[in-house]
């Protein structure tokens, strides 16, 4: 393993062999032997997914904690931290890509494919189908035969409002404690922190408010239609992306309590920024495209 010599942060970091990886891999292995057999009625199936999942996180803990301390120990230096910011650049990019592609199956469904199965061409096969967008009322469904029920559509107010507030706020939170960093006020940094890691917990807990008041009251389901799918596919796996920037910004404030992270040199806090701001930006594009338009 290479280290610093005479005190100095070495030009390029590599690492020795490491156990983790194939740990990991070992994890995910049950994990998914365990969904599979699982899913398929085998009760053995969901402790193979809880030892896998325990397995998995204890790896992670490590690799980790043992990342952490490379970077405390000065062995990271500036080829290093620019690989990184490459490296969630890219992480990123991709990203953009996942989301990019859910933002179409949307824009596809409600442009071409609902206007086109209305057409003169499609008559004969659905004669009683309805060409509007949002698809809410009976044989607009897409289903003449009635195997989808009717729904309510998920408007703007109040809960999405709501949620826009909170995320906009975290973001601006998020920018005073970055500066509050820059300009070495620990303290002002960590509380500024908390309430952005506050915030984002509030987020999820009112979007599943949202789901609990969408299935029960509007009878809006993931089997709604293609309303009902795109608009789980992206309100969902963005929810699931906050509650993971969530933990990162949760693991950067502890890691600022004890006392990591300096004025010059602080990426593991600008990565968990980039990543927040990025989950606004597209929290921004869900509340136009799928609550308003």
């Amino acid at each position: 393993m290479s280290s610093a010599t005479h005190g100095t942060t070495p030009y390029y970091f590599v690492p020795g062999p490491s156990r983790h990886p194939v740990m990991a891999a070992i994890g995910l292995f049950f994990v998914i032997m365990g969904a599979t057999q699982w899913v398929n009625g085998a009760g053995w199936g969901a402790w193979a997914v809880a030892f896998g999942m325990v397995w998995w996180l204890f790896t992670l803990f490590q690799w980790f904690r043992d990342s952490v301390a490379e970077s405390e120990g000065g062995l990271y230096g500036r080829k290093i931290d620019l690989s990184f910011r490459w490296s969630m650049s890219w992480f990123i990019f991709s990203e953009v890509m996942f989301f990019g592609a859910f933002f179409t199956a949307l824009w596809w469904a409600r442009a071409h494919s609902v206007p086109e199965l209305g057409s003169l061409e499609n008559a004969l096969l659905w004669p009683d189908f309805k060409a509007v967008w949002p698809s809410r009322a009976v044989g607009v469904t897409g289903s003449p035969a009635d195997i989808i029920e009717p729904f309510t559509t998920m408007g703007p107010f109040w809960l999405p409002t709501i949620n826009t507030a909170l995320l906009l706020s975290s973001g601006v939170t998020l920018t005073i404690a970055h500066h509050a960093l820059i300009e070495n006020h620990r303290g002002r940094t960590i509380a500024f922190m908390w309430i952005t890691v506050l915030l984002g917990i509030v987020f999820l807990f009112v979007q599943g408010y949202e789901y609990m008041h969408a299935y029960s009251d509007l009878n809006l389901k993931l089997t709604s239609g293609v309303y009902g799918s795109t608009f789980y596919m992206l309100t969902g796996f963005h929810g699931f992306h906050v509650f993971v920037g969530m933990l990162m910004l949760l693991f950067i404030t502890l890691r600022l309590q004890k006392g990591h992270f300096t004025p010059e040199k602080h990426f593991g806090f600008e990565g968990a920024a980039w990543y927040w701001h990025f989950v606004d930006v597209v929290w921004l594009g869900l509340y136009i495209l799928v609550y308003w338009l």
